[in-house]
């Protein structure tokens, strides 16, 4: 009988504390669903973002390499307004830029460039960016405005040498020759890319004194 009774009042004090507490736990479960489950929906619907951007990248490219420039316009400029802030709306800037340098439209890729590095989602997408932004600044002769982009971004690492080889272009075009050949020489020990062509313009430097 004893038993029985303790088994009694432990039935008493579970409904005693489900009574108090019970509404409290549903709630607690229910909660915890939906953050589970909300969770997963958000991750479902970036991957499905994710899939669909990179699909209407892939769509891109395959009109720039065909050379259809209309299309392939309307396409980037889909994808920036649709997918603004990830690194696909980057990528479609680039090739904005891309078409319009190779149809002379240097002005529209400075644009494009300009743009892609301001809304880059990451910084080392930025500076990659920028990279390319102070290379067509340097081509189309605004050295100024190239030096500005090298300096806001030559402090990531991983570009440093590249930043640098572009630091000694804009020198020697302003004919300031010994700051040129710092800079290539801090490219190469950098390790930046196209080491041979700046090993080139590093000879093809005046000598010391010479004009």
């Amino acid at each position: 009988m004893a038993d029985l009774e303790t088994d009694e009042e432990k039935v008493e004090a579970i409904k005693r504390w489900w009574k108090a507490n019970g509404v409290a736990v549903i709630a607690g479960v229910v909660i915890g669903l939906g953050a589970v489950i909300g969770w997963r929906t958000w991750v479902q619907h970036r991957t499905n973002v994710a899939q669909q951007a990179s699909i209407a990248l892939a769509q891109l490219q395959v009109s720039a390499n065909a050379g259809d420039t209309d299309l392939a316009r309307q396409q980037a400029t889909a994808i920036v307004q649709d997918y603004g802030g990830t690194p696909y709306a980057m990528f479609a800037q680039l090739t904005t830029a891309k078409l319009a340098l190779d149809i002379g439209e240097h002005a529209a890729a400075v644009a494009a460039l300009q743009a892609a590095t301001d809304t880059a989602p990451h910084p080392a997408l930025a500076s990659l960016a920028a990279l390319r932004l102070a290379r067509v600044q340097i081509d189309t002769g605004d050295l100024e405005a190239a030096a500005a982009t090298i300096d806001r971004h030559a402090d990531r690492d991983a570009l440093a040498g590249d930043f640098a080889a572009l630091r000694g272009d804009v020198a020697a075009a302003q004919g300031r020759v010994e700051e040129a050949r710092a800079a290539y020489r801090q490219a190469l020990e950098a390790g930046a890319g196209n080491a041979r062509l700046i090993e080139l313009k590093l000879d093809d430097l005046p000598a010391n004194g010479a004009s």
